[in-house]
């Protein structure tokens, strides 16, 4: 029976085929526009590491206090990194399970060949824990160990791109890398890493980046070795000595902080030990204000540090606007087009069609535009996922994907709306009465 409609349905549609190329062009459109939005959308707002997000935190001591705020600020939010001291003491005390303070670096790598120029690359002086914390892929290898973080020891992970470029990406676990002019052994080589947003320092990233991190190194060794911060620096008055020691006395956020907390008692337990901190800085004089701290997880720091560009939500409201906008025009079309066969309906239904089979006839006309709509939203689709670039910023472009289950959410979506808007006028259509067409013909 089905292949009956069909078969009524291609040839209604090839009677009028302006009308059909119009209502085909406006679901082709409407569709294009919410998927390319939505490809960018959902490559933004998700969850980076799902399976762990409730479980990772970041703590935010407020060690300015309402002066450093400034006068004109209105909300009573604590700074979202640290100084260096805040730091090491959560460092020092470790109430997580793991956690790593974590600053941005950006070294010169000399590769072996002489005859090659240094690399200049990004990456993070770290603790031995980020790497199991944030379930970070190897290659070849691991991470340090901790004694290596005690010992300052001259070790680094690399990326799998730079042992491309160094070693010929063979296992070069054990061999020996040039960093900043010193030796460092490899320890281990990263497996395909480069979570988008990048939650683990939001800070310094904004949440994304088309670059790859490439050298992790000890955050102890970095430190002994004056490898300079070249991330963001916010101070709240200028630091008393200048340069990288400087920098470590003073009151000046610059260092990103996670920690991991499996379970409720263990979230609980940390807040109540960072209100603790934050009271004996109070009365060792260092603090003057009440303890004002913080304890989120990825997806609420994600969420407080709007991370999600508020021009992509306005692009996919606007989108599904015109989507919309699309749907009632069809659905309009869809009814004078309907309406327009009364007598074809009555002389059915006079020989004993039921209302059904009305029902059946033009919600499968109305798919086949949808599918038609659809092929057409698919190639629209492409090319405002290649165009996207010329309206949002490269990091965030670069991020939208035109994968598998895009392609059939676009049919998916442009079907189903369509036989969504034509499901009025296959009402109206279905309630023409028989005795009235008959008469008039």
């Amino acid at each position: 029976m089905f292949n009956y409609y069909l078969e009524l349905a291609l040839r209604s549609l090839k009677r009028s085929p302006g009308l059909t190329l119009l209502m085909v062009l406006a679901i082709g459109f409407g569709v294009a526009a919410s998927m390319t939005t939505w490809s960018v959308f959902r490559a933004v707002s998700g969850d980076p590491i799902p399976w762990k997000s409730s479980k990772l935190f970041v703590p935010q001591i407020d060690m300015w206090g309402p002066k450093g705020r400034g006068p004109n600020s209105t909300d009573n939010e604590p700074p979202d990194a640290m100084d260096y001291t805040d730091a090491m003491a959560l460092m020092r005390a470790h109430r997580g399970k793991l956690q790593s303070a974590m600053y941005q670096i950006s070294p010169s790598v000399v590769p072996a060949d002489a005859s090659k120029h240094p690399i200049n690359v990004s990456g993070h002086a770290v603790y031995s824990e980020f790497f199991p914390m944030l379930d970070v892929p190897f290659l070849y290898g691991n991470g340090w160990s901790a004694d290596d973080d005690s010992q300052r020891a001259a070790v680094a992970v690399i990326s799998g791109k730079l042992n491309d470029k160094l070693f010929g990406g063979v296992n070069s676990v054990g061999r020996t890398v040039s960093i900043e002019g010193k030796d460092y052994r490899v320890v281990g080589v990263l497996g395909s890493w480069n979570p988008q947003p990048r939650f683990y320092d939001v800070v310094n990233t904004g949440g994304f980046s088309t670059g790859v991190e490439d050298v992790f190194v000890p955050f102890e060794r970095a430190i002994a070795m004056g490898m300079p911060n070249d991330g963001n620096t916010n101070c709240s008055e200028i630091p008393a000595q200048s340069g990288f020691v400087g920098l470590q006395q003073s009151s000046c956020i610059w260092i990103a902080y996670m920690v991991q907390l499996d379970d409720a008692a263990a979230v609980s337990a940390y807040r109540s030990w960072l209100d603790g901190y934050a009271k004996d800085q109070q009365t060792a004089g260092r603090f003057g204000w009440a303890p004002n701290n913080r304890l989120r997880d990825v997806p609420a720091f994600l969420d407080h540090e709007q991370v999600v560009p508020s021009d992509t939500k306005v692009s996919l409201l606007v989108a599904l606007g015109l989507l919309i906008v699309c749907l009632v025009n069809t659905a309009g079309l869809l009814l004078a087009k309907f309406l327009r066969r009364s007598s074809e309906i009555g002389v059915r239904r006079a020989l004993g069609a039921p209302r059904g089979a009305i029902y059946a006839q033009f919600l499968t006309e109305a798919g086949m535009i949808g599918l038609a709509g659809g092929v057409l939203g698919l190639l629209l689709t492409g090319v405002g996922v290649a165009s996207v670039s010329w309206v949002l910023p490269k990091d965030i472009a670069s991020l939208a994907r035109l994968d598998f289950s895009l392609l059939a959410l676009t049919l998916l979506v442009a079907v189903v709306a369509t036989t969504l808007a034509g499901l009025y006028p296959t009402f109206r259509a279905s309630r023409v009465q028989p005795a009235w067409q008959l008469k008039s013909n």
